[in-house]
């Protein structure tokens, strides 16, 4: 048994790997993922150039542990960032450059505008007809601000 794992660690690697990715599918919240995809890359790195000692193995396993998490780490905040999750949980902020079509007119320049399935109340600075086309560019409070759209 042991000298058929010397002679093919490359199985040892990956069937670490692949332990550690099921184990990550059972509900650890990421901490395995890494982990699994490197020893799944150490299998294929041994794999490939069979002459890798057993200790370069393991060196070569703890930086690629360190270095795909911190690589996941970095694509996660700059995705953060680009969502900086300033909206998050306030809908009527989500709803700025919404465009929608008037059910009722607006009266001295306050009514309701339906978007998707809710009724908001709307605010503009002039009254208008129904059917008129209209953004909202702004909220206050829970009046979304609302323009005309002129067609040209």
């Amino acid at each position: 048994m042991l000298a058929l794992i010397t002679e093919n660690p490359h199985w040892i690697w990956l069937s670490l790997g692949g332990l550690l990715l099921i184990a990550e599918m059972l509900g650890t919240g990421g901490y395995l993922l890494w982990s699994g995809v490197a020893a799944a890359i150490v299998g294929t790195l041994v794999w490939l150039f069979p002459g890798i000692g057993w200790e370069w193995q393991g060196v070569l396993f703890a930086i690629l542990v360190i270095v795909v998490a911190y690589l996941w780490w970095y694509w996660l905040r700059a995705r953060a960032s680009a969502n900086d999750g300033a909206q998050l949980n306030q809908r009527n902020r989500q709803l700025i450059g919404t465009r929608a079509t008037l059910a009722e007119p607006l009266h001295n320049g306050v009514g309701r505008i339906n978007i998707g399935d809710g009724s908001w109340r709307a605010r503009a600075t002039q009254d208008l007809p129904a059917g008129a086309e209209v953004e909202v560019i702004a909220v206050e409070g829970t009046t979304l601000v609302i323009r005309a759209v002129i067609r040209g």
